[in-house]
């Protein structure tokens, strides 16, 4: 999908210098998932010590088929 996105300079090259990249596009795809993917286990860390698992399914996940 093509978008047209008003970054500061300063900042976009700053981007491009941590990420090691050349191509503009690829440094904020990186960036979009890096934040996606750390928003993803915030979420999954917000849940523990919510789930309790009955003994009887770990077990049986792990029996030979």
């Amino acid at each position: 999908m093509r978008m047209t996105i008003n970054i500061e300079k300063d900042k976009l090259a700053h981007l491009l210098n941590i990420t090691h990249l050349k191509n503009k596009s690829e440094a904020v795809r990186i960036t979009i998932d890096e934040y996606l993917r750390k928003e993803k286990l915030k979420k999954i860390d917000s849940l523990r010590g919510k789930l309790f698992f009955d003994k009887k399914v770990l077990e049986g996940r792990h029996d030979e088929r």
